[in-house]
């Protein structure tokens, strides 16, 4: 497992079971994880502690049914860049617009690949038109709308 600086960290079996666990339930305790993983309370804290120091956990987040809060759209785009130096622009000037939620940088056909999450299909419509075509870099995107999520996964089976 890679930080950001490019250092080995080195994780022992029960480090790898803490974050195989934390990622499935972040809000369980210290003394249940423990319990379930056949040690103290106290070495969990400890471990738990030092993942944080080393990066590996950086903080806490809900999952948020979006439907029932009223976003109803879920869209991917696909970028193509004018020249593929330009990323790290885009990428801040996709940062500043509320409705994108996740961009990578990619291989194969497009440059970059966003997560945009809209109310409704005027949002995602002034999304791609008022706020992603502005933006000095991107030649040209490919939308994708999402008609179901089937599942999503937080996490990868460690071991």
């Amino acid at each position: 497992m890679d930080n950001k600086n490019n250092t080995r960290i080195l994780l022992d079996k029960l480090d790898l079971q803490i974050i195989q666990e934390m990622m499935n339930d972040a809000e369980i305790s210290y003394a249940e994880l423990g319990k379930k993983l056949f040690v103290s309370g106290g070495t969990i804290h400890v471990r738990i502690k030092k993942l944080e120091e080393l990066k590996v956990f950086t903080g806490k987040k809900y999952k948020v049914d979006l439907q029932s809060i009223g976003y109803d759209v879920i869209a991917f785009i696909g970028i193509y860049l004018e020249k593929s130096s330009m990323y790290d622009d885009v990428a801040k000037e996709l940062k500043k617009i509320p409705q994108v939620v996740r961009v990578n940088y990619t291989t194969g056909n497009y440059s970059m690949f966003a997560e945009i999450v809209c109310r409704d299909i005027n949002q995602l419509r002034f999304v791609l038109h008022d706020e992603l075509q502005k933006i000095k870099g991107i030649e040209r995107t490919e939308t994708l709308i999402s008609l179901e999520e089937s599942f999503n996964r937080c996490a990868l089976v460690l071991n």
